[in-house]
């Protein structure tokens, strides 16, 4: 039979054999990296017999396909462990997730440390015995019958929601209700360990049953995983939760759970972000606005909100009517478009605003400023006409992708995320929207990866995921192609031709969020912020009261110049007053004593590096003000 490949190649097999045949049968090499396969779109487990023409790509642990089967098969690895530890144990669902995997459990008490190290000992015994994973398909009563012999009520719960034929996992004797596909023998993962245990309410309800949550990390190498602690123990001392204590920028209070409250420091670099960001999207042709916090619940019906965003929402009665506290900036720009007549002389029609928006969490999942329930999106809405989509498309990416360089992330991945299973308009209309999005990126020759459901509800996007300096992935921009809203909100314009027409609507995010990116930045930078961006860029220390005229005649002079600057005036030792700095992350120090005085001098110390000598005022601040830009790395030596 033939085997189709990627690139247009082929490969003449037996018939009967199966996706890891075909791997060996390409390359040894291949072979022993292979953990399962994509078979016509759908991935499957290397022991899957193959037909021919099949078209068939071989995934390893480099794709996220391949992370994904190999750490859903690691979870099953940790749900064996915990119930041959503890045969009481009743399992409930055990996912991969973004980096590794979890399980979750329901046991009489919570697992101690001590439990936990014992459950890691056990699942590397179970990795050594290089157990075959199995798939079978019994029917829905055997299932029912052999998990309601263990008592496994929430397995018997899930049987009763999947539609179609079910399939069990299995390995030892120890199952599982699971789709798959799993790695061919628990061999396969080479390293493995738990990094930590949490509370969860099953099926993420606080009416329900609290488990107990593992979660774990494993690799094929063991030199994979000691790579990943080195960096989750960098990532650890980089937390942004810390080190917004420790920076004095932002807090959170049990009297606002999820709302953060931002300190002056942290305001200045919450402005010094939002305030570049205005003013790149005013010189690229956008028009800033502001719309309404509260607005009536007849909006958001209209928007489709109501319908499918409901449960995110917030909502209060004024004058006996419902009105909600708004979760996105989008209806309120549909409102201004609406409140005036349009020509297609006027598109691209750009909105942008700094929105503060509202989004229930659960509080079991809030997290820092990663995961708050209020926040300021940065939304703009592109109103255009059809022949405008791939042009003004272009644009919006490469306006991103400059953004996020001058913030210092060079490097960053692609999504394409389509229809998700609550969505509004017809699939006509979103097979166009998702065909004209696909276009954009291959026309761009710009590498992506398709997200399939993972769109918002009212249509496709384009998702941004940088990269940070420890490794990590996170997604914040994005570009959504909307022909839904302008439908329901009957927005029109007239066209060359005197015609009513419909315009499109594109949604643009730069940073998403600006909380989170701000712990984006806090985590990828360490706190030590690149100059331009520091909330204090300089810290005058003069050496004793003696100099302190001469610190606040440099400070004027600097603040004149626009250099962020405090003085130091404290009774403490010089010593004392630098580590502070250093602390602090504070980028240059400048220390003022009888010889700077004298000479008109300042003796320049910059973190992390130390003593950089002695610099006149006058070539100092010509150094700072050239490194006061949006982009610029330090170049003062």
């Amino acid at each position: 039979m033939i085997i189709k490949l990627p690139g247009d190649t082929t490969k003449e097999l037996p018939d009967g054999s199966s996706a890891l045949g075909l791997a060996k049968a390409i390359s040894p090499r291949l072979a022993g990296a292979a953990v399962a396969a994509r078979i016509n779109g759908v991935v499957a487990d290397l022991s899957r017999t193959l037909n021919d023409q099949d078209q068939v790509e071989i995934l390893t642990f480099d794709s996220p396909e391949g992370k994904s089967v190999f750490w859903h098969s690691s979870s099953h690895v940790l749900a064996q462990a915990v119930q041959e530890l503890f045969p009481s144990a009743k399992i409930a669902i055990g996912p991969a997730i973004e980096s590794g995997f979890y399980y979750d459990f329901d046991v009489e008490k919570p697992f101690t440390p001590d439990d936990l190290a014992a459950i890691e000992k056990k699942t590397k015994e179970i990795v050594s015995r290089k157990l075959p994973i199995k798939r079978t398909e019994p029917s829905v009563q055997e299932i029912r019958d052999y998990f309601q012999s263990k008592n496994e009520i929430y397995k018997i719960e899930l049987l009763g929601d999947i539609e179609g034929n079910p399939s069990v996992y299995s390995q030892d004797g120890w199952q599982d209700l699971c789709r798959g596909p799993h790695v061919p023998d628990t061999g396969y993962i080479k390293a493995i360990k738990l990094l930590s245990t949490a509370g969860a309410y099953w099926r993420g309800s606080e009416k329900n049953r609290m488990l107990q949550r593992i979660y774990g990390i494993s690799f094929p190498k063991q030199a994979m995983l000691d790579e990943y602690l080195q960096l989750l123990e960098e990532a650890q001392k980089r937390d942004h939760r810390k080190l917004g204590r420790e920076l004095d920028l932002f807090s959170f209070h049990q009297e606002g759970a999820g709302f953060p409250f931002w300190h002056p420091r942290g305001m200045i670099l919450y402005n010094i972000i939002a305030d570049y960001s205005r003013k790149k999207q005013l010189e690229a042709g956008y028009n800033e606005v502001k719309t309404p916090i509260i607005l009536n619940e007849e909006l958001w019906h209209k928007s489709g909100h109501w319908d499918k965003y409901k449960e995110n929402m917030y909502f209060t009665t004024i004058d006996e009517a419902v009105h909600a506290v708004k979760p996105m900036n989008c209806p309120g720009h549909l409102l201004i478009y609406k409140s005036n007549a349009h020509s297609y002389k006027e598109f691209p029609m750009k909105f942008f605003e700094f929105g503060l928006v509202h989004r229930h969490e659960k509080s079991s999942v809030l997290h820092g400023l990663f995961r708050v329930r209020q926040f300021t999106q940065d939304d703009a809405h592109i109103f255009c006409t059809p022949e405008q989509i791939e042009q003004q498309i272009t644009e919006v990416m490469s306006f991103i992708m400059n953004m996020y360089r001058t913030f210092g992330f060079e490097e960053y991945k692609i999504e394409l995320s389509t229809r998700p299973e609550k969505y509004i308009g017809t699939l006509d209309v979103w097979e166009k929207a998702e065909t004209a999005l696909k276009n954009v990126l291959e026309k761009q020759k710009i590498p992506y990866q398709l997200n399939p459901g993972d769109g918002a509800f009212y249509g496709p996007k384009i998702d941004f995921h940088i990269k940070d300096v420890l490794k990590r992935s996170w997604q914040c921009g994005t570009i959504q192609l909307d022909f839904s809203m302008p439908e329901r909100f009957d927005l029109e314009y007239t066209d060359a031709n005197s015609q009513r027409m419909r315009p499109v609507m594109i949604h643009r995010a730069l940073f998403g969020s600006m909380e989170r990116f701000i712990g984006i930045l806090l985590e990828h930078y360490g706190g030590a912020l690149p100059f331009w961006l520091a909330p204090v860029q300089l810290k005058i220390i003069p050496v004793s009261d003696r100099f302190a005229d001469y610190a606040r005649e440099l400070e004027k002079k600097l603040k004149t110049a626009g250099i962020r600057v405090e003085i130091d005036e404290r009774s403490e030792k010089i010593g004392y007053k630098i580590r502070d700095a250093e602390v602090n992350r504070i980028p240059f120090m400048a220390v003022v004593g009888e010889k700077e005085q004298e000479a008109g001098t300042v003796s320049v110390r910059q973190h992390g590096k130390g003593d950089l000598g002695s610099k006149s005022i006058p070539e100092f601040l010509d150094q700072l003000t050239a490194e006061n830009k949006p982009g610029s790395q330090s170049q003062i030596k």
